[in-house]
């Protein structure tokens, strides 16, 4: 009974322990964004791993970015920031669930 119950435990454990992917899209407001500073964007966000770099969809016309980051290994803030250290001031952002 006792082995069970430590078994038991052990599963439980390992299954409350897993870390999955909590996927969400991300929509930023860039005001100054042109074609010419794209480039600083994506450098500033290609040393992130939790961000999907093949999902960036610019809407030029508003002036955003729209993309994909697993919140489980990055924080919007970080991402916020990493723009904002290029010198690009971030005016608005809302982000999505799955």
């Amino acid at each position: 009974m006792k082995i069970k119950l430590m078994l038991s435990a052990a599963i439980l454990a390992v299954i409350l322990g897993c870390r999955r992917e909590d996927v969400r899209d991300y929509t930023i407001e860039i005001p100054e964004l042109t074609d010419a500073n794209k480039a600083q964007v994506v450098e500033a966000l290609a040393k992130y791993a939790g961000i999907k770099k093949d999902s960036f969809k610019w809407d030029m016309a508003a002036k955003t970015l729209t993309l994909k980051y697993d919140s489980m290994a990055i924080a919007k803030t970080n991402i916020r920031m990493a723009i904002e250290e290029k010198g690009l001031k971030v005016k608005n952002a809302s982000v999505k669930g799955k």
